[in-house]
Parts: structure tokens; C-alpha cells; sequence
């Protein structure tokens, strides 16, 4: 070692602990202690963990990472310099510096380990990993003897045409050793050799001398490759920076020389939208936008190898951005002008269209400043306006305005949400609901032009990030997601949900097209997300507004993901567990557009199928009883017969248990069976209490609004008995002891669903009339199951499907009495002899 470091001590015997990163829990082979040597020269043990090798972003290189084994912490994380020498030693140990008296060591409890370590530091700074250090360190009496010379510790030979491919073959061989380049740098700085090489590239541009021509390509790259500030700032002086960029344009590699001059003087057109007086700042923008282009587009892109060689061409270009933000931040007249210009009526569009994608730009250069600096930055643009300035863009005509106005929009929502809902919710008081900006951000979205929707997607984002409680702040005196979520819901929350429901006013979509499509499932995605996070006030307008009947509706789009947009929204509501919303859901018969397209769906086994059995699936395993009930009294007959899962046998199971639970089995009257004309609930639970919340103010209403039931719709039974008569006609008749009895039923009005099924014993139904004695099967307001295996299909679409009630061993009538299954039996022989016109009709409840 140069500095003649001791050797650390090891960590070969210790027992295997748990990693975190960098290896399993059980790998000991990248087991390792971080050792710093301190000022005595003695080796500091800084912690144990697990070793790994990965390339980090904000180092921008392969790096080694160390994690204690303890608590994931990271004990190490550093860079592996391409010029960095590091040292094998004792086949379990690799050390190097870290800076200048900075000395690491990593100790393995494995050879294997170690080997793997150092063929990754290897193949960065592309060595052979047979050997022990990885760069020719010179040694210390050699350096010294080297800082005792008074001349400069490495002579270039005079700059003439001649030596060109000598000056070429001394700075590629001076780029491997740190110590070379660094000598090379400090000769090219005291000699002002550059200019001179520059006058010589002229010489060569005017006599065609290809060869030479080639050799300075190959000497200016190479002074890129030395990383020096000091050299940078002479290159991209005023002065030389145009024929540095002509000499990068010979690559002897390309048949063909580029024609990189031409085009910074020809076609790139310095564009001066508001003029800008101080000429420091005009020629720090000239310089930059040039070194910006050498970077991306003249430099060839470097190998692993060079790229950290260039990491000081990255940071000139960035401070130069931060000089021209701050230069321009401080000219209020330049500020001034800019915002005055884009909100006057009178500056052309050309013009304004040069104003926006300049504060776009401006705002682009701000991400490379510094949090405190950045806060500086949008403070003084809020304080200028900025905010109605775009209100005001944003209500233009002209397409690509808007496009970069909502760019704008992007960086000052990502920024600091807050101060743009401070902003919408002072300018509400003065201004209509159609021209707020958040209303104008949604109508952008919603007339997306793009086939792909991709404003629309971006918009929706920052629609997200604003409505989002987790980023909105609270104080003593008020709380930001009240005072925001209420101006939302009042203000704004009927423009996002417009194309929805005008969508939605029939049986199905209205307009089904992939556009209209994409844009109602990014409106499903965030009302999803609303009702996870804002709990009443999406409540009271889901309900108030009957919008999840709405939503199922899109579930009979052909557009499968549409469809499960709408089913993703409901199993958020159930996956709530919240009663009112099941109130809800049973009153509205909101399952019934999930069976529809259960039956629909048919036998394919894809991701609908999945969802939807994952739904009721839920209701299951959560042992939600209402809804359990709800599903079993009017869907069993529909959902019987899926079989290759257990989930509805589960279900009817559930419900049976509960009603073992809640009924006397010794009932002896009709009446008390029927005394409540709604299905039984849970005793806990209170129906009169929830009845009441329905119709009755409550204090957190949005503007003291009751949550009503829906108005009443008729449906069109046949629309949804069309597909379950189809699903059960395709089972036939099943040889068994049952007997059924044929019922017609004429299912109307919004309280019923369009179809009733049978009920197992004890269960209730809703029935017109409360009379205890006339309710026998067979007599009016008998419930009946559509559809059923008895029903051939024969019955024309005039009239409503037949249903059936089984009995002995399978589904019962209203009543089953017990030891009175021979007169079940006669009960159902009368049946089956009454002609149909004196069937019973089920009427709404």
C-alpha cells in the first residue's frame, strides 16, 4: 500500500448473522466488516453486514453498498471510481481511499464473497481480475521526488501540425493514471495549449488535412476525459467554444464529418420572448444550450468506462442552470413583463405560445435547484400570479398553449399542492364553477383530442395528488382536507362524474367507443380512489346522486376493462363494510348487473369471472350478513349451479347459519313469520336507526343535504331474465325426488329486483300484502324463482319467466311446517293443477 496501511483484522470465524440487502438471509459468503483506518493509523470497526454491488442513481455509477446485518442501516455506500486503486489482500480483504486520507477496508467472512466483490470492481474499471490492485499506484518517494521538480511534472511536445499524432498518443496514455492526468490537466492550463490547438484545427479545416483533422477529434475528446473545471471554462468560452464543437466534428470512426457548426449558427434560432438586458445573463443561456448540446448530441455516448470521466461536464451544465434561474428570478421588470404579456388579449398567439413554453422551460430549470432555492423559485412566481395567469391560458383556444400551461400546472401541483388549493378555493368566491381552474383542468381532461388519452392520463394524476388527503395539511385553527373536500364536492365534483352520467341514463352505455371508454375508466379510477380516502363526503354523493347503479351500468360495455372499472368501484364500497352503503345496495338491487354479467360471462374462465367470484368471495370470508342475505333471497336460483368453486354453496351455508341463529323454530303462526315484510336482519343491528339516517338531516351533510333514497325506475325484466332463462334452460332437468311447482310472476318497480328466487325454510319475502292466511304457495304474492330448471323457455317475452319452489330436501315454500311434509305434498298436487292465470303475481314490496 502507498501509505504503508496495517493490515485490518478479519472477520474469518464469526457466526453467520441475518442479511438485509446484498445477500439472503442465510448467505454468509458477502458477510463482511466495514473498517475506517482513523488518525493513528489504526483500523476503526464501523459495524457488520452484507455486501452488494449496484448501480445508484444519485451517484450516477456501480457502487458498493453495505447493509447492517442488525437493522437494514446502510453502513457503506461508495462509488467504484474507475481510477480508484483498490487492493486484494489475504484473499478476504479488498482496501482502498476513499479521498485523500480516507482509507476503507472490507473484511469477509468468505473467500467466495470476496472474489465476487472484486470481479465486479474489475470488470468497472476493466481489469483482469487475476491481479491483486487494480491500478499502478506510484510510490511515495517517487511522488515526492516528483512535487521537488521545478518543472512541470509532464512536458508536451510544441504544438505543431507535425506532432499532432504524438500530442494524440500522450494524452490517451496519460488517461489511465490519475496521477498522469492530473499532470496532463496542469501543463494545458499553464500553456494555453488549447488556443493553440485551435489555431492549428483552422490550418487543417483550410488545407483538408483528414489525418489531423482526426487526431484533434481524438485530443479534444480526450480533454474532455480529464474532467477539469478549469479547462471547461477556456473550451466553452465565447471565444473557443464554436471551434471545439468543429474539431468533435472529424470522428476518424464516421465516414462522413458531422455538421454540428452549421447547425447552432443556421438553424437553432435564439428565441428572445421577452428582451432580456443584462448580456452576462444572454451569454451564460448562448453557453449553456451549446455545452448542452456537446453533451447530448457531438460527444459520442460514453463507454462504462468513460462516463464517470464526464460527471464535471454534468455539473457545469447544472450550476450554469442555476446561475441563469437565479439571474432571472431577480429581474422583477423581466418577471413582470412576462406574466403582463401572456394574460393580455391583445398579444398574438405566435407570441403567446413563445411566452408559455419559456416559463415552461424556466420552470423545467428550476428541478435542478436546491429545496431552498426551489421554495424561493415558486414563491416568487405564486407571488407574481402565476396561478391566474394560467386560469387564463387555460381558457384559450390555441391546443399547444393549453398543452404547456398543463405542463406548468404539473410542476406547481407536484411542488406544493397545497398553495394551489389554497388558490382555487379563494378564487371559488368570486368566480362560477365553470371557470375554476380545477374545472377547467377537468374539462381539458375530459376533451382529451388524443386517441391514447395521454393529457387526460397526466391530468388525472395531478387531480389525484390534489384531492389527495395524505398531502394536505392541518393546523389549530382549520383543517385543509374539510375546507378542500368540501369546496371539491360542491364545486367541482359534478363536472368530473358529467360524462359519466350522461352515459349512463339507459340500460347501457350510450356511447361505447374505446375513447369514450378509456376517458370513464380514468373517471372510475379516481372515484375509486375517493372512495377509499374521503369517506362521508363521497358517501352522501354516491348515494344522494345514486351513482354506483350508474356505474354498473358500464358493465355491460364491451369494452372488458370498463367493466371491471365498474366492478373494481363497488368491491371498494363492500370491501368498506359500511352499512349505509349496504342499505344502499340492497334497496337499489345493485348485485343484479354483477349476475347479469356473471351469466353473461358465461363458462369463460377469465379475469371477470375471477373478480366477480372474488367479490361474493369477500362477503363470505367477512361474514358480512346483510348483504349475505340479500344475495341468497334473490340470487341463489341464478348461482346455484356454479359449482367449480364453493364460494355461493359457502354463502347459502352462511345464511342458513344466521338464520338458524335469529328465528324461534317454534313458530306458530303465520303472522310472526311475516310480521316484518323485509328480510330478517341481524338482531344488533337497529333497521329503524339506519332508516332514520336515510331521512334525516345530519350534522356532516354537505350543505345540510339528507342522503335520500334513489328515485324509483321501472326495469325492463326481460332484458335481465334474457340471459338467466339462457343459463339455466342449458342444465336440463335433473333426474331427482323433487317436485316444483310452476308460478308466473310479473316483476316491475324499482324496489324489487327483476327477478325473485326461492327461499329456504324459514326465510322471508317481500310481499305486498301482510295477511297471514292468504300468503300460501300458490296464492298472490307468493315469491317464484325465473329461469328455473323447470322452465323450458317456452314462454313468449310477453310475459314474465316462470320460477318454482321445491320442496323435500330442496327449497321450501313460505312456511315449512315441521311434520307436515305430507301435506306439503298435497299442497303442491293442488298447485301444479291451477292453470296459470291464477298464478300468483309478485308485486314490488
Amino acid at each position: 500500500s502507498p501509505r504503508q496501511r496495517p493490515a485490518p483484522p478479519g472477520i474469518a470465524g464469526q457466526s453467520g448473522g441475518c442479511g438485509v440487502a446484498g445477500g439472503r438471509m442465510t448467505d454468509t459468503r458477502r458477510r463482511v466488516k466495514v473498517y475506517t483506518l482513523n488518525e493513528d493509523r489504526q483500523w476503526d470497526d464501523r459495524g457488520t453486514g452484507h455486501v452488494s454491488s449496484c448501480y445508484v442513481e444519485r451517484l450516477k455509477g456501480m457502487s458498493l453498498l453495505v447493509r447492517a446485518e442488525s437493522d437494514g442501516s446502510l453502513l457503506l455506500e461508495s462509488k467504484i471510481n474507475p481510477n480508484t486503486a483498490y487492493q486484494k489482500q489475504q484473499d478476504t480483504l479488498i482496501v482502498w481511499s476513499e479521498a485523500e486520507n480516507y482509507d476503507l477496508a472490507l473484511s469477509f467472512q468468505e473467500k467466495a464473497g470476496c472474489d465476487e466483490i472484486w470481479e465486479k470492481i474489475c470488470q468497472v474499471q476493466g481489469k483482469d481480475p487475476s491481479v491483486d490492485i487494480t491500478q499502478d499506484l506510484v510510490d511515495e518517494s517517487e511522488e515526492e521526488r516528483f512535487d521537488d521538480m521545478s518543472s512541470p511534472g509532464l512536458e508536451l511536445p510544441s504544438c505543431e501540425l507535425s506532432r499532432l499524432e504524438e500530442i494524440a498518443e500522450l494524452v490517451a496514455s496519460s488517461l489511465p493514471s490519475p496521477l498522469r492526468r492530473e499532470k496532463l490537466a496542469l501543463a494545458l492550463e499553464n500553456e494555453g495549449y488549447i488556443k493553440k490547438l485551435l489555431e492549428i484545427f483552422h490550418v487543417c479545416e483550410d488545407l483538408e488535412n483528414m489525418e489531423g483533422l482526426h487526431h484533434l477529434y481524438e485530443i479534444i475528446k480526450g480533454i474532455f476525459l480529464l474532467n477539469r473545471t478549469a479547462l471547461f471554462e477556456v473550451m466553452f468560452s465565447e471565444e473557443c467554444i464554436m471551434d471545439i464543437i468543429g474539431c468533435l466534428e472529424y470522428d476518424p470512426s464516421l465516414s462522413q464529418s458531422r455538421k454540428h457548426r452549421e447547425f447552432l449558427t443556421k438553424t437553432a434560432k435564439f428565441k428572445e420572448v421577452i428582451p432580456i438586458s443584462d448580456p452576462e445573463l444572454k451569454q451564460k443561456i448562448h453557453q449553456t444550450y451549446r455545452v448542452q448540446y456537446i453533451q447530448d448530441m457531438v460527444l459520442p455516448t460514453p463507454s462504462v468506462f468513460e462516463e464517470n470521466m464526464l460527471s464535471t461536464l454534468h455539473s457545469f451544465i447544472f450550476f450554469n442552470k442555476v446561475e441563469i434561474v437565479g439571474m432571472l428570478q431577480e429581474d422583477e421588470k423581466f418577471l413582470t413583463d412576462l406574466f403582463a404579456q401572456l394574460t393580455d388579449e391583445a398579444t398574438d398567439e405566435e407570441k403567446r405560445q413563445e411566452l408559455v413554453n419559456f416559463l415552461k422551460e424556466f420552470c423545467a430549470f428550476s428541478q435542478t435547484l436546491q429545496p431552498q432555492n426551489r421554495d424561493a423559485f415558486f414563491k416568487t412566481l405564486s407571488n407574481m400570479g402565476i396561478l391566474p395567469a394560467l386560469e387564463v391560458i387555460l381558457g384559450m383556444d390555441d391546443a399547444q398553449v393549453r398543452s404547456a400551461a398543463t405542463d406548468i400546472f404539473s410542476y406547481l401541483v407536484e411542488y406544493n399542492p397545497s398553495m394551489v388549493r389554497e388558490f382555487v378555493m379563494q378564487e371559488a368566491q368570486q368566480n362560477d364553477d365553470d371557470i375554476l381552474l380545477i374545472n377547467l383542468i377537468i374539462e381539458h381532461m375530459i376533451c382529451d383530442t388524443d386517441p391514447e388519452l395521454g393529457g387526460a392520463v397526466l391530468l388525472m394524476g395531478l387531480l389525484r395528488t390534489l384531492v389527495d388527503p395524505e398531502n394536505m395539511l392541518a393546523t389549530a385553527n382549520k383543517t385543509e382536507k374539510t375546507e378542500f373536500l368540501g369546496f371539491f364536492y360542491k364545486h367541482c365534483m359534478h363536472v368530473l362524474t358529467a360524462p359519466l352520467l350522461a352515459n349512463t341514463t339507459e340500460d347501457k352505455p350510450s356511447k361505447d367507443d374505446f375513447q369514450t371508454a378509456q376517458l370513464l375508466a380514468l373517471i372510475l379510477e379516481l372515484l375509486t380512489f375517493c372512495v377509499e380516502h374521503h369517506t362521508y363526503h363521497i358517501k352522501n354523493y354516491i348515494i344522494n346522486k345514486d351513482i354506483l347503479r350508474r356505474v354498473l351500468v358500464l358493465m355491460a360495455s364491451k369494452h372488458a376493462f370498463l367493466a371491471l372499472c365498474a366492478l373494481r368501484f363497488k368491491r371498494k364500497i363492500i370491501g368498506l363494510k359500511d352499512e349505509f352503503y349496504n342499505r344502499y345496495i340492497m334497496k337499489s338491487f345493485l348485485f343484479e348487473p354483477v349476475v347479469k354479467a356473471f351469466l353473461n360471462n358465461g363458462s369463460r374462465y377469465n379475469l371477470m369471472n375471477s373478480a366477480i367470484i372474488e367479490m361474493f368471495e369477500f362477503i363470505r370470508v367477512e361474514d358480512i350478513k346483510s348483504l349475505t342475505a340479500h344475495v341468497i333471497e334473490n340470487y341463489w336460483k341464478a348461482l346455484e349451479d356454479v359449482d367449480y368453486v364453493q364460494t355461493f354453496k359457502g354463502l347459502k351455508l352462511r345464511f342458513e347459519q344466521q338464520r338458524e341463529r335469529q328465528d324461534n323454530p317454534k313458530l306458530d303462526s303465520m303472522r310472526s313469520i311475516l310480521r316484518n315484510h323485509r328480510y330478517r336482519r341481524d338482531a344488533r343491528t337497529l333497521e329503524d336507526e339506519e332508516e332514520m339516517w336515510f331521512n334525516t338531516d345530519e350534522d356532516d351533510m354537505e350543505d345540510g343535504e339528507a342522503v335520500v333514497p334513489p328515485s324509483d325506475k321501472t326495469k325492463n325484466d326481460e332484458d335481465i331474465m334474457d340471459p338467466i332463462s339462457k343459463f339455466m334452460e342449458r342444465k336440463k332437468l335433473k333426474e331427482s325426488e323433487e317436485k316444483e311447482v310452476l308460478l308466473k310472476t310479473n316483476l316491475s318497480g324499482r324496489q324489487s329486483p327483476s327477478f325473485k328466487l326461492s327461499f329456504s325454510s324459514g326465510t322471508k319475502s317481500n310481499l305486498t300484502s301482510q295477511s297471514s292466511a292468504s300468503n300460501l304457495p300458490g296464492s298472490p304474492g307468493s315469491p317464484g324463482s325465473p329461469g328455473s330448471p323447470g322452465s323450458p323457455g317456452s314462454v313468449s317475452k310477453s310475459t314474465s319467466q316462470m320460477a318454482a319452489i321445491t320442496t323435500k330436501g330442496g327449497l321450501v315454500g313460505l312456511v315449512d311446517y315441521p311434520d307436515d311434509d305430507e301435506e306439503d305434498d298435497e299442497d303442491e298436487d293442488k298447485e301444479e293443477t291451477l292453470p296459470l292465470s291464477k298464478k300468483a303475481k309478485l308485486e314490488s314490496s
